[in-house]
């Protein structure tokens, strides 16, 4: 999006017209080294977080997915949503195209048996959801996001009663075997189980339908950011401390969850352990997103050159975190070499990204999956303009 006035709403928006936004794609760059972090050095020490289980864990996840929703708000007109039905089913059509192909990238790189869980066919799903709410309002998106921050972690609880606890397998094309499994698995019980995450994909695109470039605007995710996040975690540890939920919990409060809670204590929704899926986790998880972004929509304009080494980083964030997955199969690293393997990860991303920007290349990953929307749209509302995609979101991960 640029100062110019936005084309009309349903036609297809020309080089020209659209430029990336650098501080989404500086946001995109601290996810992407939070996630290399929580991939490579170890969270917890016993039941004590290290450093990156305090900073990174579970919160640069929460990152990526509310920056998927900005990027599909970006992706898709920006402050102007599509208007009419036809507008509305290109639009649509596209993003569901691109979550199947996302998804099966992850279904593919689960085979490669990394020592991490990949988030990709999560992904593909919540571009599916994202699809039908294209035309909402961003107020009734961000009102969404609340409610699905409060509600969708009760419906989990009720939902998941009978059913195992922990994530299970991960989906890989074996899954799809048994398509019912594999749909309760993504949706309910995974890593990263849609149903709850449903709230940092609308507060993404809440979001991403504002003016991202007025200042005024990235101070207030920046600073409401932080103080929903302070709020959140406060919260938790009265509930778990004056309000006894510790006691109730006992030491398993503070355990490491995978996606969600134990279903057998309605307590566990005031814990805020990251990936716990809790109405505090979501809530503070999400804050603290939306103060990175904020941050660096403030630092892009400040410092717009040094900026630009991050955003090439997160410019290609489908292809780097690709080749992260599959470095980690080869060599996944332990110990005193875990520092040097993460410096490793991220200076070689990094490279990649800067010379993908000077070539003036798009992450290749990246280019096929906006190719295939692109057709797709085009061939759903007849446009035959050429058509951009400068803001696709990217995958988020642990």
């Amino acid at each position: 999006m640029t100062g110019a006035r936005p084309a009309a709403v349903g036609r297809e928006v020309p080089t020209s017209r659209r430029s990336r936004i650098v501080g989404v794609d500086a946001a995109r760059a601290v996810a992407l080294a939070g996630m290399f972090a929580t991939h490579i050095f170890p969270l917890r020490v016993g039941r004590e977080p290290t450093l990156t289980g305090l900073v990174a864990s579970g919160r640069a996840s929460a990152l990526f997915a509310v920056l998927a929703g900005v990027g599909v708000a970006l992706a898709t007109g920006g402050t102007q949503r599509p208007e009419g039905n036809r507008a509305h089913l290109a639009a649509g059509a596209a993003l569901v195209v691109r979550g199947i192909l996302v998804g099966a990238l992850g279904l593919t790189l689960v085979a490669l048996d990394a020592p991490v869980a990949i988030i990709l066919a999560y992904y593909g799903v919540l571009f599916v959801v994202a699809a039908v709410l294209l035309r909402a309002p961003r107020g009734v998106l961000a009102a969404g996001a609340v409610l699905a921050c409060v509600l969708t972690p009760v419906a989990s609880q009720l939902l998941r009663a009978g059913l195992p606890d922990g994530p299970g397998d991960q989906v890989g094309w074996p899954a799809l075997a048994e398509p019912g499994a594999a749909v309760v698995t993504l949706v309910l019980t995974g890593y990263y189980p849609v149903l709850t995450w449903t709230t940092y994909l609308l507060a993404g695109l809440a979001v991403g339908r504002l003016d991202l470039r007025r200042p005024q605007v990235a101070t207030g995710l920046l600073t409401g950011g932080v103080a929903l996040a302070v709020a959140a975690h406060t919260v938790s540890s009265w509930l778990l401390g004056p309000g006894d939920g510790v006691w109730v919990l006992g030491a398993e409060a503070s355990a490491r969850r995978y996606g969600t809670t134990p279903t057998g204590n309605w307590w566990w929704l005031a814990v805020d352990s990251p990936h716990s899926g809790s109405t505090l986790d979501l809530a503070a998880t999400t804050g603290s997103a939306l103060a990175v972004l904020g941050a660096m929509l403030l630092l892009s304009r400040w410092a717009p050159r040094p900026m630009g080494v991050p955003a090439a980083l997160g410019s290609a964030p489908l292809t780097l975190y690709t080749l992260h997955v599959v470095a980690l199969a080869v060599y996944a690293g332990s110990g005193s070499d875990d520092l040097v393997l993460w410096v490793g990860h991220v200076l070689v991303a990094t490279l990649i990204g800067i010379g993908l920007r000077l070539a003036g290349l798009r992450g290749p990953l990246e280019a096929v999956v906006a190719a295939a929307g692109r057709a797709v749209r085009r061939g759903v509302s007849g446009v035959t303009s050429k058509a951009v995609d400068s803001t696709s979101p990217g995958p988020p991960s642990t």
